[in-house]
């Protein structure tokens, strides 16, 4: 197959990009997709992923393809990865990802190819129509289940998280390192980029369903959905335990962007005084409550549960910072007297006060710091609540005048 229009070569080699196709066992269409995306480039790589059928024979006829071949099936995940690898030994920094069964058309090559000239630090998906003719029922479910899940692990609103049909920007993807190997690494890879910074783009792609009787799918139902539920598991809980609250103290960590939040959520009309109240004054008592590491990331899960305001919950478990960090364990060791009527242990503000000397007696710092949160958090809600409701008096006053 030779290439009919020297536009798309030259543009595959402005950006140094290929193209890798995994396969398995689909030798009744595998000709038909090289033979298309030849017409675009010969910058292919092939990975048979362990094909049992004339896989080898049809990939003999095409000299110009790179091909990386093993014996024993690995699944998709894990052939999208050695791709990976084996296109960035060759120096390519971007690969476009298309599927052997003939489900996407070769024709929308050049819509990547447009969209990488805006977006040089994207994956960009092909968004396929899901409600075409032929469309099995079981992948528009899996595919609404697994937006929704991307959404609750990135904060982003997918149209097609499933699509195999995509752009990945290699040069960005080096060192990072994935354990997804069958249908569960595209999802894993989508998410992972998308909390390294990687921006996720969607392109509408065309895509054929054959009717059920020609169709051949790799998909096990059941294990495979086993398999990506329990992916989501383990994502959801590293985004809500430690990625969104990364976030948000990076966010924060400029001043300028504590003011916005504050004006956004402090003084906002739409919330009442005692709900903005009662988030500071959780916030205070979240920072202080012994679980340190742990305390902004489930404070964040509990405002989200009792439909507090987030920001201000988050911004006010910062109390648990280096500066206060020796004011708060010695007030907790304070107040713990009071519930270890012996032995107990007395604090300074010295150089004396040491883990150490905490593991002394952990019993009664543990009693002192939750006596601590209880009452700083009522003391910041009864603060908090002060202030909005005389400020609140005060602009209503100044308005009338």
């Amino acid at each position: 197959m030779q290439i009919q229009d020297t536009q798309y070569p030259r543009a595959f080699e402005a950006h140094n990009a290929c193209v890798i196709i995994p396969t398995y066992n689909n030798a009744g269409t595998l000709l038909q997709v090289l033979n298309s995306v030849l017409e675009y480039t010969d910058r292919v790589i092939v990975v048979n992923d362990g094909s049992t059928d004339d896989t080898p024979k049809i990939l003999a006829q095409f000299p110009q393809v790179g091909i990386v071949a093993y014996p024993k099936n690995k699944g998709k995940g894990k052939a999208l990865r050695i791709g990976f690898d084996f296109a960035i030994k060759k120096g390519y920094d971007y690969a476009i990802t298309i599927d052997s069964d003939g489900q996407h058309f070769a024709s929308d090559i050049p819509l990547f190819l447009e969209q990488l000239e805006t977006e040089k630090k994207a994956i960009i998906i092909g968004a396929r129509n899901l409600h075409m003719e032929h469309m099995p029922g079981k992948n528009t479910f899996a595919n609404k289940f697994s937006n929704f899940w991307f959404y609750a692990e990135t904060g982003i609103k997918a149209p097609d998280t499933q699509s195999g049909y995509r752009l990945y920007p290699l040069y960005l993807m080096k060192k990072m390192l994935f354990f997804g190997t069958k249908y569960e690494f595209e999802v894993e890879v989508l998410v992972r980029c998308a909390w390294h910074g990687i921006n996720i783009k969607w392109i509408p792609v065309h895509v054929y369903y054959p009717p059920p009787e020609e169709r051949v799918s790799h998909f096990r139902p059941g294990p495979d959905f086993s398999r990506i539920s329990v992916l989501n598991t383990i994502l959801v809980l590293i985004a809500f335990l430690y990625i969104k609250p990364r976030d948000f103290i990076i966010h924060i960590s400029h001043l300028e962007n504590v003011k916005e939040l504050l004006r956004q959520n402090l003084f906002n009309k739409e919330e009442s005084i005692q709900k903005k109240s009662l988030s500071i004054g959780f916030g205070v008592f979240m920072g202080i409550i012994p679980i340190w590491g742990f305390q902004m990331a489930v404070a964040l899960v509990l405002a989200a549960l009792f439909k507090l305001n987030k920001a201000l919950t988050l911004i006010a478990s910062n109390i648990s910072i280096p500066p206060m960090i020796p004011i708060i364990v010695f007030l907790s060791f304070l107040l713990g007297r009071f519930w270890i009527h012996g032995n107990t242990v007395y604090m300074m503000f010295s150089r004396h006060i040491t883990m150490q000397a905490i593991k002394l007696n952990i019993e009664q710092y543990v009693y002192g710091s939750i006596t601590l949160a209880i009452i700083a958090g009522l003391l910041a809600y009864c603060i908090t609540y002060t202030i909005l409701h005389f400020s609140t008096k005060l602009k209503s006053k100044t308005a009338e005048r």
